[in-house]
């Protein structure tokens, strides 16, 4: 049974709508259109929203959507064929009223289709229900009972022929001949190989003779062969020098002895960073948009290559008349070739194998029935098409502003809390300290809270951060008020609990943030994704990251789509806390194979709200999606 059926134009107007049951279709098609058709998530023609399954199709021509919902624990084998027929049978009864393009005259229109559509929802379900009972097959209809009985008799010790001449082959290469050769199978093969003067040969002499026949034929070789190797052992037993290289510097255990001298059995003191090199050279308080330009390009732009005057001047013009469309409408066909030439590429620039075939079918479906000018080729379409849904994809519902949510958090008196989360070795402590810079320059005081209290050396690490920070934002330059500092409780302790006393110690002594780092954890680790999940549901921190490489492919979904699950199986809430954002990081090691940006945020809907560039704490950029989808679409 099925709860609705709708028919509405892109612009929004409804244009009819079938209502099966008394509950309003208006939430499910409005989470659809927000979730689906606004994102460029066409990919796939159904989507569950709630208790219902809704499923789509789209006319590109006339700028139609057909959507019917029914409830998802049903199983209707007919929803697609109704919607095929409803859609055809639509578009023929009313192509006048709908080819005049002007919302007044949708709206005056009368579109009485109950009738035809009873008609074709009675049809469709009687077709799914009359089947043609399924026939068991026959032994005598098989292929096993057409082969003859000595055919399937294998006598022991004997083998196929192709594998027999397989064995031959191989055994032609080695030097050495020991196993012997399998004779073939059948009689005839037996005497015309075997035959000696018109005596047939039994299966053992023919096989002892062959053998005499390969070593008297390869014996000289292998000797030879064994004669070389003997003669080359002693040499390699020498050992070769070290190369010395000329600017390699030297590798005296001396010169490369870097552990700090005692005094007294004290170190001495370090000698003063320089801040420089330790800051950066960029504005820390303003995020710049990132540049995906390559050096490549840069260096390419002041030559541009000349237009070669071998071409012909008819060949260029039949060239570029050759794939123009003509005023047609688009068909599978048609893309089918640009579209795979288009996933290729997409996974090429380390874009996940399941995205890409997802964003392919989603421009397919944008595009089929489109009617286009004449002057407008297959490819052409296809690539601004797609370049425009993957920026509405790095684009996406929710934006995220850290510096309005915290001085919101002022206002009412308590510290934002920020909580960073992802796999092991992505670095979330090293761009957690960028953020940390970013809002020291913003003027926030930050309070670290170390919540890794399983990997060796991290509060340490966190440790040294802060000490550098501290160092570029003294207390004295603030009025004597501390901007950052580190909350620690050592090692082997509960990260929930911890993360508490830190929220707490930030609002008793009024920090404006509160970055809680947490330890690094594979998706399938069950006891660590755990133990984040009470950590997020205790502390309800104001923003969740999850820290990703740029470098990983297929992997990224993999990542977060188990994080997304872990922390909603695993949470206490009755409405589970998520990812909320992502920070993507070794951004400056990947050139132009931006792909990572694309898979993460088309799997979660959830924004990149950092890209880390470098080493030091400047390397911070905001994501600049017209930049990241031009170096995606570059050849």
């Amino acid at each position: 049974m099925l709860d609705f059926f709708t028919i509405f134009s892109k612009g929004g107007l409804v244009l009819w709508c079938f209502q099966g049951v008394s509950d309003s279709c208006t939430g499910p098609v409005n989470a659809l259109i927000r979730s689906v058709l606004l994102q460029e998530r066409g990919g796939n023609n159904s989507f569950t929203h709630e208790a219902l399954t809704l499923k789509y199709k789209l006319d590109n021509q006339f700028e139609l959507v057909f959507v019917v919902g029914f409830q998802k624990i049903l199983t209707l084998t007919y929803v697609d064929k109704l919607i095929d027929d409803v859609h055809r049978l639509f578009r023929d009864k009313y192509r006048t009223e709908i080819q005049q393009q002007s919302a007044l005259s949708l709206l005056n229109g009368t579109f009485d289709f109950q009738n035809d559509f009873l008609r074709l929802l009675r049809e469709a379900e009687e077709s799914s229900k009359v089947r043609a009972p399924t026939t068991m097959k026959k032994f005598e209809d098989s292929e096993k009972a057409k082969k003859p009985v000595r055919s399937m008799i294998e006598t022991r010790g004997e083998k196929p022929k192709e594998k027999a001449k397989n064995k031959k082959n191989k055994g032609a290469k080695k030097e050495g001949f020991d196993v012997p050769l399998t004779a073939s199978k059948t009689a005839p093969a037996d005497k015309s190989v075997g035959a000696d003067n018109g005596v047939e040969l039994s299966k053992e002499e023919l096989i002892r003779r062959k053998r005499e026949e390969f070593i008297q034929k390869h014996g000289k070789a292998a000797d030879k062969s064994s004669k070389s190797t003997k003669s080359d052992a002693p040499k390699e037993k020498g050992k070769k020098a070290p190369r010395v290289w000329a600017l390699g510097g030297c590798a005296n255990k001396e010169d490369l002895d870097y552990s700090a001298p005692t005094t007294n059995g004290a170190p001495e003191v370090a000698p003063p960073e320089d801040i420089n090199l330790i800051r950066g050279t960029g504005p820390g308080g303003q995020l710049q948009d990132l540049d995906c330009s390559s050096s490549d390009d840069e260096g390419a732009a002041p030559n541009p290559t000349k237009p070669s005057a071998a071409k012909g001047t008819l060949g260029g013009m039949f060239g570029m008349l050759k794939g123009l469309v003509g005023s047609k409408s688009l068909s599978r066909e048609d893309m089918e070739s640009v579209l795979d030439k288009m996933r290729d590429h997409l996974i090429a620039k380390n874009v996940a194998a399941d995205i890409a075939v997802q964003l392919c079918e989603s421009v397919a479906n944008k595009l089929e029935g489109k009617v286009m000018g004449t002057f407008s080729t297959v490819t052409s379409t296809v690539k601004q098409a797609l370049q425009e849904s993957l920026v509405q994809i790095l684009q996406p519902q929710r934006r995220v502003d850290m510096l309005r949510d915290i001085m919101d958090a002022q206002r009412h008196q308590r510290p934002y809390v920020v909580t960073f989360c992802g796999v092991n070795g992505v670095g979330k402590s090293t761009n957690l300290a960028k953020i940390s810079f970013w809002l020291l320059e913003n003027g926030f005081s930050v309070l670290i809270a170390a919540c890794d209290t399983f990997r060796a050396g991290a509060v340490e690490q966190l440790r040294t951060h802060t000490r550098r920070l501290s160092a570029l934002h003294p207390p004295e330059s603030h009025g004597g008020r501390t901007m950052v500092q580190l909350f620690e409780k050592g090692y082997g302790k509960d990260a929930a609990g911890i993360a508490m006393e830190a929220i707490a110690f930030a609002r008793n002594q009024g920090f404006d943030v509160v970055l809680v780092d947490t330890a690094g954890r594979m998706q399938d680790n069950a006891p660590l994704m755990t133990a984040l999940a009470k950590l997020i549901t205790v502390n309800t921190p104001d923003l969740v990251l999850f820290v990703g490489e740029a470098l990983v492919g297929n992997e990224a979904v993999d990542q977060l789509v188990k994080f997304n699950r872990a922390l909603a199986d695993h949470s206490m809430a009755q409405t589970p806390r998520l990812i909320d954002g992502i920070v993507l990081t070794k951004f400056d090691t990947i050139d132009d194979k931006v792909g990572a940006a694309i898979s993460m945020t088309y799997i979660t809907s959830k924004p990149i709200v950092f890209v880390g560039t470098g080493q030091t704490y400047c390397n911070l950029r905001s994501l600049n999606a017209k930049a990241v989808v031009a170096a995606l679409m570059k050849a």
